[in-house]
């Protein structure tokens, strides 16, 4: 088995400031990449990817197994307007259909686990119905969870999803489809204040793990290596490898941050496009690696932690956070072009007020809007009250399209045409949606704001 490494990148849309697909894409064209994975099939963004034969694995949310794998019509239905109608002649060149994101996770506590199998069957009949059958394949992105071990080489699947994973590889691999998995050494070493920082990244470490002959120098060829061995425990030890997630947030806690994302990106990517491989798969590195992700994501849940906004190797708009070459022919990464943005103004505390009153106003900004940088650990944690005030004030402006209404907090806010941005620290200015729905967005935005407000002053 010899496989080449390519570097693709995960596009997540859950932004409160969403860049026009169209700039987007040629953002990926710009950067020279060839592969994007979706979360969700979004008929705009699949219409910008047409005709531009950047290859895309279009995503299949949980919430959706249940009834593709109870309705074969559902699946035909799905498969026609979400896959069917966008390729073709010049069209979008969907070569994977991700069936969940992560279904078998532990803390879903199987509450996909016996839709996934049943729901492949069923698309896979409605790929063969489309006549897709032999060109776009079906995966199952899964979090490394799944298996478990205490060195690389005794792995093996969680006991309870043993016999679904049975079943699930024999299908990847009579369709000729990979097994695809999301490797976080961040999220290891955000959760385990005992886990050694160094491993965590690919530059050397003095926590080296020995298993046997093999020695691991870094996390991720640890992990990859408990995967092939749990693969190889049913038989399937052959069987290629996709790593649909893997990077480091920028921001959000103390361990993400621009210089830690972008050594351990690069390393990565070094070391991927080597193609020295892993112990138990010498001069066999993962086929395609997705890095996550493309763009931040400021609209995203914040329950595993603050970072979960700042996974991006470009912030909202499309600008690069650090250098960072591919591998795919550019040696730096290269900006967003023609993004619209809105004036170059500013809401900030007011100075000639006082503001002791302002805590409702406060909990309203950072409940609506992003304020996950002022966080312990953010890059605008070491802002005095002021400032700290004047950063939630302008993430809800900006959340509303600079509405006026939406800089007044009764009068503790104004508006300045002085970038208030300190340091690292950079304070926002959004990007315009002029179509007709983002108005409405925009408006129905502010309709629930003005709701929300009425009742925090009601409880006051």
């Amino acid at each position: 088995m010899v496989t080449e490494s390519a570097i693709g990148v995960n596009w997540g849309t859950i932004s409160f400031h969403k860049v026009k697909p169209t700039t987007v894409v040629d953002l990926l064209k710009d950067n020279n990449i060839e592969k994007v994975k979706l979360f969700e099939s979004d008929p705009d963004v699949l219409k910008a990817l047409m005709a531009t034969g950047i290859q895309v694995m279009v995503g299949i949310p949980n919430e959706m197994l249940s009834s593709l794998s109870s309705s074969t019509s559902a699946c035909d239905l799905w498969v026609q307007h979400n896959v069917s109608r966008f390729m073709g002649k010049a069209g979008a060149d969907i070569r994977y259909i991700a069936v969940g994101n992560e279904p078998f996770l532990a803390s879903y506590a199987g509450q996909f686990q016996n839709l996934v199998f049943p729901a492949m069957t069923n698309l896979q009949q409605s790929l063969e119905r489309a006549n897709l059958a032999g060109y776009t394949k079906l995966v199952v992105p899964c979090n490394a969870d799944a298996y478990e071990a205490s060195l690389p080489s005794q792995g093996t699947f969680r006991p309870e999803l043993t016999q679904i994973m049975t079943q699930i590889l024999q299908f990847l691999s009579s369709n000729g489809s990979p097994f695809v998995v999301n490797i976080y050494p961040f999220l290891s070493l955000y959760g385990n204040s005992d886990f050694p920082q160094d491993y965590a990244f690919f530059q050397g470490t003095t926590h080296s793990v020995t298993d046997g002959s093999n020695v691991y120098t870094n996390a991720f060829d640890g992990n990859f290596d408990t995967l092939v061995a749990a693969l190889n425990k049913i038989g399937y030890g052959q069987m290629p490898i996709v790593i649909g997630e893997i990077g480091w947030p920028t921001d959000g806690a103390i361990s993400a941050n621009v210089t830690a994302a972008r050594v351990f990106n690069q390393g990565l990517i070094s070391h991927v496009l080597s193609n020295k491989g892993t112990p138990l798969r010498p001069q066999v590195p993962p086929m395609d690696v997705y890095l996550f992700s493309l763009l931040d994501e400021g609209a995203k849940s914040t329950l595993p932690g603050n970072f979960e906004r700042h996974w991006g190797i470009f912030s909202f708009d499309g600008q690069a956070k650090y250098p960072l070459n591919l591998g795919l022919g550019n040696k730096a990464l290269k900006n967003a072009k023609n993004v619209d943005y809105l004036p170059s103004r500013w809401c900030v505390a007011n100075p000639y007020h006082d503001l002791t009153s302002v805590t409702n106003h406060l909990s309203l900004a950072c409940s609506m809007a992003d304020c996950t940088t002022l966080s312990y650990g953010g890059s605008c944690n070491e802002l005095g009250e002021n400032e700290n005030i004047s950063y939630a004030f302008n993430s809800y402006y900006q959340l509303l399209q600079q509405n006026e209404k939406s800089c007044d907090f009764d009068g503790l806010g104004m508006v300045t045409f002085l970038d208030p941005s300190v340091g690292q620290c950079k304070f926002l200015v959004g990007v315009t949606d002029k179509s007709s729905s983002g108005a409405q967005v925009s408006d129905r935005r502010l309709t629930w704001v003005l709701i929300v407000w009425g009742l925090l002053v009601s409880l006051t």
